[in-house]
Order: structure tokens, then sequence, then C-alpha cells
């Protein structure tokens, strides 16, 4: 339990039967110190039942050393560091608003600063292959089989977590296409990809960009061990060639390169969220653990960011949904992706662990229901916060309970049972010179019972001069919905935290973003999907992306160029071809441009620090911030518009009128 010293406290030998009449409804106070049930047999003395869905925390660990006096807070505690994980700022600015970004240069132009890799060879025979393929030398692959004989280096990006057991995640078609690819001598053909999403999900105008990170970490572990390879052999046909598993154990992403939006940052339907360059075989290798790595993490993050938006920035939001999530790999995803997209706690102890995200919890009725009378707690005793003779908290409490909140404590009734004995036992702990932390409603009429609650906390805090009582903070859960918040809010609740499980990790409303990852380009050729359906038609060509600023600071449209072509101007007239307009030209004028990727890997070589989770975050309700509020709102939004450049439309048209 987390408690902070009072200036003010009572005495020990204030006499409590000169204290003024119990500020609770008589209609609520029971004349009996011993109350009678039905049966009419005499009840033993008052216990304290306290429920769960009013008590965050009843009794303080034993024997508190006193500590310094010092005045109370009810601002949250700092979020722990992590000592390990070094923080850097990101390293391109955030646009700001009233004085947007004012870049004009291409994203293709960044620089790199390559830094020495790790090697790893393919070893021979095969059964002589060792359990592990991390030795630094091999013997060479056979002859016929085709390798280049640079090093191999595997990238090792920062603050990565450790690789899966099988590198890449990837389905069986990829190994049966990876060796057509290899048979036909195509392995090696350079090639381009692109991760997007078609349509922005729960009917939103946006998406929360996430798994970037995680995605760039997991290229370093792209490599078949020994395991791997053998048990390839096992589903692979018979009829594969040995000398294909022998290529197999060279394959890395040391000529990978990816260009990326910064993670967190807010993204937009057939727009590339990474763009990945290398040899085909390996493009196309990386596609299912990509797709997987992002999907989820931007759905979970921008879920979370429609209940951060829905609750303003006061309200506390708590993330409690690894028991509901599908599975511990799905409730730890849900708990870092969360946190980017405005939580501010998680109950998960293991993701607080692993990346530093405040933890919080309260009780639960098991705790509550395990306790039948004041004579099993043990030990009984607290001392003082600022020194002095220890004293017996429960009979503390008790005596408060007896002499000013009796009431009828035969149910779990918040306004009966559990408000009373919070009030009595937070008054006796505040007599020794602690501070309870707040209370939690789990059922019920969540905003009548906040206001009640607040009513008596505050009417508690006038009547024993205890200035710090009418704000106790006030939780609520019980299955909690974006429903629920506009609820809270339009009807002025008393609610300042919020937990959320279900309706947050599991994304009920749209179970997938439905991410997709597409060829681009094939030895410098423009590669076009063409379908009768204009949103499923990809966009040819590697390309360089852009965000257009209005005057007024916001995002009014992404376009799309070629990568050779010139970068957009401030105040420059730009012809322009919205997606989903059939052909319709437009014109408009930026008030600042904002190239949107950045380059993190050339040739297998890390180009750029990662930001850390907290910097992510940062970046992420930054990002949020500069939307414009008609595309921000929650409930039909307008479209964002997205667009090509007019060089960009005269290749979609030429490829289509060629794939007729």
């Amino acid at each position: 339990m987390s408690l902070s010293p009072q200036a003010t406290k009572f005495s020990p030998c204030t006499s409590l039967s000169q204290m003024p009449p119990c500020p609770l409804p008589s209609h609520q106070v029971s004349p009996s110190a011993s109350p009678v049930c039905s049966s009419s047999h005499k009840m033993p003395p008052v216990p304290l039942h306290v429920p769960t869905e009013c008590v965050m925390s009843l009794f303080p660990r034993p024997q508190v050393s006193p500590v310094p006096h010092q005045a109370p807070s009810m601002s949250p505690p700092k979020p722990p560091s992590v000592p390990c994980v070094p923080h850097k700022p990101l390293n391109a600015p955030i646009p700001k608003r009233p004085s947007p970004p004012q870049a004009t240069t291409s994203p293709q132009a960044t620089n790199c600063s390559p830094r020495p890799l790790r090697a790893t060879k393919c070893p021979l025979p095969p059964s002589a292959r060792p359990p592990s393929l991390h030795a630094t030398t091999f013997p060479v692959c056979p002859p016929g089989v085709s390798t280049s004989p640079r090093p191999r280096p595997a990238p090792m990006l920062p603050r990565s977590l450790p690789a899966p057991p099988m590198a890449p995640l990837a389905d069986l078609y990829h190994l049966t296409m990876a060796y057509a690819l290899w048979r036909t001598g195509r392995h090696r053909d350079p090639a381009a990809a692109e991760l997007f999403f078609r349509r922005e999900p729960f009917g939103a105008a946006f998406v929360v960009g996430a798994g970037l990170g995680q995605a760039l970490r997991s290229l370093g572990a792209l490599r078949f061990s020994a395991a791997d390879i053998a048990y390839l052999r096992s589903v692979l046909p018979s009829t594969t060639e040995d000398a294909f598993f022998d290529y197999l154990c060279t394959v890395d992403a040391s000529e990978v390169t990816v260009t990326s939006v910064p993670e967190g940052s807010v993204v937009f339907s057939r727009v590339p969220l990474l763009q990945v360059k290398g040899p085909l075989l390996v493009v196309q290798l990386l596609e299912t653990s990509l797709l997987c790595l992002v999907s989820y993490a931007s759905l979970v993050a921008t879920n979370a960011a429609r209940f951060r938006l829905l609750a303003g920035p006061e309200m506390k939001l708590l993330e409690l949904g690894l028991r509901r999530a599908q599975g511990p790999d799905g409730g730890l995803s849900a708990s870092k992706y969360s946190y980017i997209g405005g939580f501010d706690y998680t109950s998960n102890i293991l993701a607080g662990k692993l990346y530093g995200i405040p933890v919080r919890g309260t009780v639960a009725h098991s705790f509550i229901m395990s306790f039948r009378s004041l004579e099993e707690v043990q030990p009984r005793v607290l001392s003082p916060l600022a020194g002095g003779e220890p004293m017996d908290l429960p009979s503390l409490a008790e005596s408060w309970l007896q002499r000013d909140f009796q009431g009828l404590l035969d149910t779990y009734c918040v306004m009966r049972s559990g408000l009373p004995n919070f009030c009595a036992v937070a008054l006796a702990l505040h007599q020794l010179g602690y501070r309870a932390i707040g209370v939690r409603l789990d059922s019920g009429d969540l905003i009548q019972q906040s206001k009640e609650t607040r009513r008596v906390l505050r009417a508690c805090g006038a009547h024993f001069q205890v200035p710090w009582f009418g704000s106790i903070p006030i939780a609520v859960s019980n299955d909690i919905s974006e429903r629920s918040l506009e609820d809270f809010i339009r009807e002025g609740s008393e609610i300042d935290m919020v937990g959320v499980g279900t309706n947050l990790v599991t994304c009920p409303l749209q179970p997938s973003l439905g991410c997709v990852y597409k060829l681009v380009e094939v030895n410098g050729s423009p590669c076009l999907k063409f379908t009768e359906e204009e949103e499923k038609m990809t966009i040819p060509g590697i390309k360089a992306i852009y965000r257009l600023y209005d005057a007024a600071g916001h995002p009014f449209m992404d376009l799309m160029a070629l990568e050779n072509e010139p970068s957009p101007s401030v105040g420059q007239e730009l012809v322009v071809y919205i997606l989903g307009r059939r052909g319709e030209a437009t014109k408009v004028r930026p008030s600042a441009v904002e190239p949107l990727h950045r380059m993190y890997l050339r040739d297998g070589q890390v180009c750029e620090e990662l930001p850390s989770l907290q910097e992510v975050r940062s970046h992420a309700q930054a990002s949020l911030s500069l939307l414009s509020p008609v595309h921000r709102q929650l409930r039909d939004p307008q479209p964002y518009l997205v667009a090509v450049t007019e060089k960009l439309h005269l290749l979609l048209v030429e490829l289509q009128h060629a794939s007729q």
C-alpha cells in the first residue's frame, strides 16, 4: 500500500466521544453498536467488512520505520526508470503548432553512419553442423551455391528484446516460394515492398503507427539456426535440394534497407508505414513477421488513443487487460502499445519490468472475502509515521466506525458498508500520519456511486477538518468501453481513474487492422497489383512520402511521390491526384512540408538509434495533438486526404492500361 505522510494528525488521546455527529445520512446509520440479525441473536462486535468495489487499500505494512515529515502530494509517482536502457531523444523534431516543420529535403538523402556487425557463415557438412550458428567462422558453402564473399553481418539494433526461437517468423509458402526463386536464379534480384493498411479502424480517420521499432529489431534475428534448417528439411518436399538449405544458412538482413515513419506517428490508409528494399527472396521472406509485429501493435495503440481522447487529459487510465488478452505475448504487447497510445499505467508487472511502464493495482474480491473477523488480522499494530508508540490499527479504525460510522455491515453495499468502513480506516490512518490513496467502484451505477462517494468524502473532510479527504481519488472498473467513458463525461461523474481491460486489449469493435505487405518494384521496374476495386490496387514504385500542413499548423494531406522526384516546396502550388476520386486533379499550396519517412537501416547497417518507449509515447501524443479536430473526432470524422503526384499518377495510369 502506498501512503504519503500527512501534516495534520489526530492525537491518540483525542476523545472520540467529543466528535461532532456523523456526516452520513441518518437513514444509513444504525443506533446500536451491535446490530441484531433477523433471528434476534446478538452479533459479535462489528467486524470491518470492506468490499473490493470501495477500497483500494486497507492496512499498511506493520512496523513502518519513521521517516522525516513532509507535505502530502496527490500527484502520481514518476514512472520507474530502467537503468539498463539508455534513453535518447528522437533525432528528428516533432512538428509543433503553430510552427510546423519547414522541411524540403527528401528523406532518401539521409546519411548513414555504419556500425560493425556480427557475421554468420554456413556450416558443412549438414550432419556435422553444431547446435548453434553463433560462431564467428565456418567452412564455406559447397560449389554451385550462390553466396556473396563479403561478411554476413547481423544487424544488432539497440534496445532489442530476445529474438524469437526461429527467425524469421514466416508462413510455409514463403519457404516454398523462396525455393522456387532460388531454383530459378531470381533470389538475388533487387526488389522493394511496402507495408500499409487500406482502411482506418473503428470508423476513425487515423491510426497510431506502432510496432515499427520491434519490426526493425526483428531484422537482427533474421538467420536460420541448425535446428531451424533441420525442421525445414522435415516439412519441405523430400526433393528439395540440399544446396538450398545450405543457402538458407547464409540468409540475413545484411543487404536490407528500411525506411519507416517514426514509431508513434499518426498514419493514414494506403500510406506506407515502412518500405523494405533488398534481395527478392529476403524481401518476401520478411512479410509475415513484419505484418505480425506492426498490425496488432498499431491497432491496440489506436484503440488506446481513442480512450485517451475520450477521457481527456486529466483522467488517469489504467490498462487491466492481461487476464483477458490473447495469451501472454498478446498481454505484453497490449500493455506496451496501450502505453504508447496514451494509457498512464498497467497492472502487468512483467510489462512494467520489461518496458518501464508505471504499474498500479488495487485488491480483489477474494482478498476481502478471505477475512471473516478482525481477529484474523495479524499483525495488528502500526507505528505513527512521525514516530511514537505503535497502535492497534483495527481497534482504532473500529472505534471510529462504532462512534461515527456505525452502519448495517451485513451486506457488501457501497454506501452502507464499504464506504463507511473505508472512511473509518482512512481516518484512523490519518490519525497515525498516513494518507489513504483512493477507492475503487467495480459494479452498479458507477456514475451515481461516484457522485455519492464524493459527497460523503467531502462531508467527512469538512466534518473532521481533514482538507485532503474530499479529494481522495475515485477509480472505477467493470467492463469499461468507449461508450462508458462518453457517459462519464456527459453526466459529470466524479471519477478520477478508469481501469480498462477487455474492450482495450481485444479491440472488439475491430479485431484486426488488416495491414498488407505488397511488392512495388523488382529489378528496377515498378509493380502494380491490378484489381477492379481501386482500394485494393497497389501504388507502384519506391516512394518518398511527404506530409503537408495548412496555415494553422494542422496536417491536411499526405503526398506520395516517386523517390527521384524533387521535394515539394513550401508555398509552391502543387497538382496532385487524391486517391479515391478517380483521377481528379487538385491544386494545393502547403504552408509546411515534412518528409515522413526516415531511413533506419541501409544495407544492413543501422542508420539511426531507435527511440525509447517513453519517447515514442510522447511523439504519439504530440502527433495526435497536431491533427485537426475534424480528423481527430471519433464519431463521423472528416476523411484525411492522401494523394499522389502527377508523375506517379501517370505511371499508375500507364501500368493500368498495360495490364488490361
